[in-house]
C-alpha cells in the first residue's frame, strides 16, 4: 500500500512538472525560445518532435513565418551538429577502447612493430576491417556530406548525423547540408500550414 501511494505521489509531481513546462512553452512571449529549444532537442537522440510546437506557433502567429522558420532551422541544425560531434566522440572512444584489446590478440610480430612505432597503422586497419558496416554507414560513405540533406527525416535523420561524425566527414560541408535540409523541411511544413489556413 505504501508503495502504491509513493508511486502516486511521484506521478503527481511529474505531472505537475510537465504541466508547468507545457504551460510555459505555450506562452506567446516564449514561443520562439520554445521552438528553438525543442528544435535542438529534437535533432539529438532524444525522442522529441519539433513539428507540433513549430506548427502551433505558426498557426497562432502567422506574421512570424520567416522568423519561426529561421529559429527552428537554427535550433534543429545545432542539435544535428551536436549529434555529429557525439558520433565523432564515440568513434574516438571506441578506438581507445578497442586498441588495447587488439594489441592483446595481435601476433608477436605486430606487437614488436607496434613498439617500434610502425604497427599503429596495422592495429588500426585490423580494427577497421573487423568493424561491421551498417547500411547508414555505407550510405553516408557513398554519398558523403550531401547525404545530410536528409538529416530532417524521422528515425534515420539523427543517426545520419551521428554516422557522419563517426566517419569523420568534414564538419563544414556536413553543417551546410544539415542546414539546407532542415530549412527545406520547415519551409515545406510552414508553407503547407499557410495554404491550409488560408
Amino acid at each position: 500500500m505504501r508503495h502504491i501511494s509513493r508511486l502516486t505521489r511521484e506521478e503527481c509531481v511529474l505531472d505537475s512538472l510537465f504541466s508547468t513546462l507545457l504551460d510555459l512553452f505555450a506562452l506567446p512571449s516564449v514561443g520562439l525560445g520554445a521552438i528553438f529549444l525543442i528544435s535542438v532537442l529534437a535533432a539529438t537522440i532524444l525522442p522529441v518532435g519539433s513539428e507540433p510546437i513549430f506548427l502551433g506557433y505558426l498557426a497562432l502567429q502567422p506574421d512570424f513565418f520567416w522568423t519561426a522558420i529561421a529559429v527552428a532551422t537554427a535550433g534543429n541544425s545545432i542539435g544535428g551538429f551536436i549529434t555529429y560531434w557525439m558520433g565523432a566522440g564515440a568513434q574516438r572512444a571506441y578506438k581507445r577502447w578497442r586498441r588495447p584489446r587488439l594489441q592483446a590478440f595481435a601476433s608477436p610480430a605486430h606487437q614488436q612493430a607496434d613498439q617500434a612505432g610502425a604497427g599503429s597503422s596495422a592495429v588500426g586497419s585490423v580494427a577497421q576491417e573487423s568493424a561491421q558496416k551498417t547500411r547508414a554507414q555505407a550510405w553516408v560513405q557513398r554519398f558523403g556530406a550531401p547525404a545530410l540533406l536528409l538529416s530532417w527525416l524521422p528515425i534515420i535523420g539523427d543517426p545520419l548525423c551521428g554516422v557522419a561524425g563517426w566517419l569523420r566527414l568534414p564538419w563544414l560541408p556536413c553543417l551546410i547540408y544539415m542546414i539546407l535540409g532542415k530549412f527545406a523541411r520547415y519551409l515545406a511544413l510552414g508553407g503547407v500550414l499557410s495554404l491550409w489556413l488560408s
